[in-house]
């Protein structure tokens, strides 16, 4: 089993540099400046929590989850991203394997990039996620308008993020924070909420769950929402760890609210493969962080400030001032992106 589990994670690391941190990881600065906290610093509840990579994934496919059961947030996806694919330009109602992957190696360059990387690191993805939504706008095939920067959207969006990534580690990390330590994780995130627009953000576990099912009223399972989960997945050909895959839209639904999961129409197991599925799950995630060590990303800030931090992380990174105009074209081009197109 050691020598199995080794050779998985070796895998893993192998895809992953391969697939992400060589793509999507241009430009981020994790080494310097010496003695720079960043936007968390060591001891930071954000620093423990992210450097666990494979629950760091798995709560970024269930933010992803929960978000879509918005049909605004659907409908700009189907519009904007590269999660639906097209023939000609024209969206046909399926998912795009490729899009989704990129989609998902964005969103881990970001919470990896603003855990771990320099002040300005963070900064400048914050300014790039901020510029591309400036530019999702657009109308509902039901006549209601839709805008990425709605204050409404971003607290949804802000609170389904830190759910997934709070709800993946509490279950499936092998030390997980619980308690007041989780609430610290969900008081620290509120700066990468702050940082991309959110105003009046839930900053505990328990408001976040509040926030959650208070937008149940809106909330709705669209077409390309039901397309993309349960069983229409069957005979996916995603492998078993990527977006869209019937395994990771089990694992995503398995960890909704129990409000959550009778919108998706989520049927669970009966209790003993549920039980089989969720702790073999959580012995390969874990085996796969054990094996392959700490994030390269975390071990170069350790290094950064092993001599100590030369001020305390910025007290608010909220937007000091409006952000200039560009248009989708102008954001792609700009030297703000790491890599490729974000959405």
């Amino acid at each position: 089993m050691p020598s199995r589990t080794h050779v998985l994670a070796s895998r893993f690391e192998r895809a992953f540099d391969a697939e992400i941190r060589s793509r999507f990881f241009k430009g981020l600065d994790f080494a310097g400046p010496e003695g720079d906290p960043g936007w968390f610093g060591p001891g930071s509840a954000v620093w423990y929590v992210h450097s666990h990579l494979p629950t760091l994934v798995l709560g970024l496919v269930g933010a992803a989850y929960i978000e879509g059961l918005d049909p605004s947030i659907s409908w700009m996806g189907y519009d904007h991203s590269r999660l639906a694919e097209r023939v000609d330009g024209v969206p046909t109602g399926n998912v795009d394997p490729e899009g989704g992957a990129v989609r998902l190696a964005h969103s881990i360059s970001f919470f990896i990039g603003t855990a771990y990387g320099s002040t300005e690191t963070a900064e400048r993805l914050a300014r790039t996620v901020r510029a591309m939504h400036h530019t999702v706008k657009g109308t509902r095939p039901d006549g209601l308008p839709y805008d990425a920067d709605d204050p409404e959207w971003l607290r949804w969006n802000y609170a389904t993020v830190v759910w997934g990534l709070a709800t993946a580690h509490e279950r499936y990390h092998r030390r997980p924070l619980r308690g007041a330590g989780l609430d610290r994780y969900y008081g620290e995130f509120v700066r990468v909420g702050e940082a991309l627009g959110g105003t009046d953000l839930p900053a505990t576990k328990a408001e976040v769950a509040d926030c959650l099912e208070s937008y149940l009223p809106r909330l709705a399972l669209t077409p390309i929402k039901a397309f993309a989960t349960g069983p229409n997945l069957r005979g996916s050909k995603s492998r078993p760890w990527e977006p869209g895959s019937a395994f990771m839209d089990w694992a995503a639904r398995d960890m909704l609210p129990k409000w959550a999961q009778r919108l998706a129409l989520y049927q669970p197991p009966n209790p003993v493969t549920l039980r089989l599925r969720r702790t073999s799950l959580w012995v390969v995630l874990n085996a796969l962080h054990d094996s392959a060590g700490p994030l390269p990303e975390y071990r170069q800030a350790e290094a950064r400030v092993a001599a100590g931090t030369r001020s305390a992380p910025v007290a608010s990174t909220a937007p000091a001032a409006p952000d200039p105009v560009l248009t989708r074209r102008e954001v792609e081009d700009a030297d703000l992106l790491t890599a490729g197109d974000p959405a």
